[in-house]
């Protein structure tokens, strides 16, 4: 069973995440079920900030489809930058909430590889609001995240999961090319 919730998993996953990069609002609910059956596989690998970050996106995908929705004087939510004053505040926030947690995790729970696990939540959290505002800067998180997402679920034996998250760091990285030309000044 495991297996094929995982495989049910990236496949929602892996459409939500071409419909992000092609800028579609159907990324939302795709991404909401892919969560919802990641929640299971994560909990089952005992990678509990994957868990957390699972519940964390379902509950900011109905934000980021209502925000994607939310019109501004008639017009849809434009792709933009991050200011680099808050850019770098986020950055510095998102390093201590990384190591923070991944204290957590490595004092009191047997999270595998909690630093790393700590890394791929936080800055997905981020590369997920960046994303919800239509932020550029988002698919720069996602490549990170994917980095190290790809070696560490391949080591836990989600082959499947690591495969997927290949392909979303090509995903990303396509997305930083068609994004940038959505860009619009702020």
């Amino acid at each position: 069973m495991t297996k094929g919730v995982e495989i049910a998993a990236n496949a929602f996953n892996a459409l939500s995440i071409v419909l992000a990069a092609r800028n579609n609002l159907q990324t939302w609910w795709t991404g909401i079920i892919g969560c919802v059956l990641f929640v299971i596989v994560f909990f089952n690998a005992k990678l509990y900030a994957d868990v957390t970050l699972q519940i964390f996106f379902i509950v900011t995908s109905f934000i980021g489809w209502w925000s994607w929705l939310r019109r501004n004087h008639g017009e849809i939510l434009q792709v933009r930058h991050v200011r680099p004053l808050p850019l770098f505040l986020m950055l510095a926030v998102g390093i201590l909430v990384t190591v923070f947690y991944g204290w957590l995790l490595h004092r009191f729970t047997d999270a595998y590889a909690p630093f790393f696990d700590s890394v791929i939540l936080v800055f997905s959290v981020l590369g997920q609001l960046l994303l919800m505002w239509r932020r550029y800067e988002s698919w720069c998180c996602w490549l990170l995240v994917n980095s190290i997402a790809v070696p560490l679920y391949a080591h836990r034996g989600l082959t499947i999961t690591a495969i997927l998250y290949t392909a979303f760091w090509i995903n990303a990285v396509i997305a930083l090319v068609r994004w940038r030309k959505l860009i619009q000044p702020a």
